[in-house]
């Protein structure tokens, strides 16, 4: 086995489906609710989540989640991307380098993320975006590290359920074709259009946080049964009353088929 081989299997390990909670929103965000003090946030992440997003710079003061025996797996995201500025307004979705692969294996990340946005109404852009996607997916692939590659379209919010679709099954064959070894999505109403026109696990994002978190344990389910092989959840697994019991039952739901209702009783979820 490589050493990319190694970090995949400890993601999936024992063939399961992954479970990632993302804390990397102040990249773009700065402090949201529930991450303000993010050593605390990552202290109290559930055993039971595989491994945990963060941006560059918070490895090295959250270093105390991955450095026991059974610890999630540390995955850092190496790009800044203008279209994650929602607040800003930006709408151009450019991207570019903020840590290399080598950087992040010696800070000690397990797994590191490249996002890519095409479609931008630029052809220069999009060649630039796909010029740093492969330039980090290169560098990385001679490290042995895997590369999530995340496919994120501009304003995403602005497009109707049959252009996300759209734009999200051909941005994730695009990313496998580029290179990537799992990639990391929008749900779309076909998802399993995506699934099965990729070659490598495809794991589901939460997106915005959801009213009731049996919502979000539900559209958990929608991914696992359209075919994808894990989910990361940022907001749905943090912002709420009891981040760890949410996180068990998310795991129940993706990892061994529990229905959601039965979960969110399980866990005592009630909102």
């Amino acid at each position: 086995m490589t050493g990319k081989d190694i970090r995949l299997s400890k993601l999936f390990a024992n063939g399961e489906n992954a479970v990632v909670v993302a804390v990397d929103h102040g990249e773009f965000d700065g402090p949201l609710p529930g991450m303000i003090d993010l050593p605390v946030v990552v202290r109290k992440i559930d055993s039971c989540v595989d491994a945990i997003l963060l941006s560059p710079g918070m490895l090295s003061h959250c270093g105390h989640a991955f450095s026991y025996k059974g610890a999630p797996m540390s995955m850092v995201r190496l790009n800044w991307s203008s279209h994650f500025c929602f607040h800003w307004d930006y709408e151009e979705g450019i991207a570019v380098p903020a840590m290399s692969p080598a950087d992040a294996v010696a800070a000690g990340a397990d797994i590191v993320l490249v996002c890519l946005t095409l479609q931008t109404g630029s052809e220069a852009r999009d060649a630039a975006n796909v010029e740093t996607f492969c330039k980090l997916i290169h560098e990385a692939r001679k490290l042995g590290i895997p590369v999530l590659g995340e496919y994120f379209p501009a304003r995403p919010d602005r497009l109707s359920a049959e252009e996300l679709h759209d734009q999200v099954y051909k941005g994730c064959r695009i990313i496998s074709e580029l290179g990537a070894d799992l990639i990391k999505t929008f749900y779309t109403s076909k998802f399993s259009e995506v699934t099965e026109s990729c070659p490598i696990p495809i794991l589901g994002l939460g997106a915005e946080k959801t009213p009731k978190q049996i919502q979000a344990l539900g559209l958990a389910e929608r991914i696992i049964q359209g075919g994808g092989k894990g989910v990361v959840f940022g907001r749905n697994a943090i912002q709420v009353n009891d981040p760890a019991a949410f996180q068990r039952a998310l795991a129940d739901v993706v990892k061994r088929g529990l229905a959601p209702a039965e979960a969110a009783r399980r866990y005592g979820l009630k909102d």
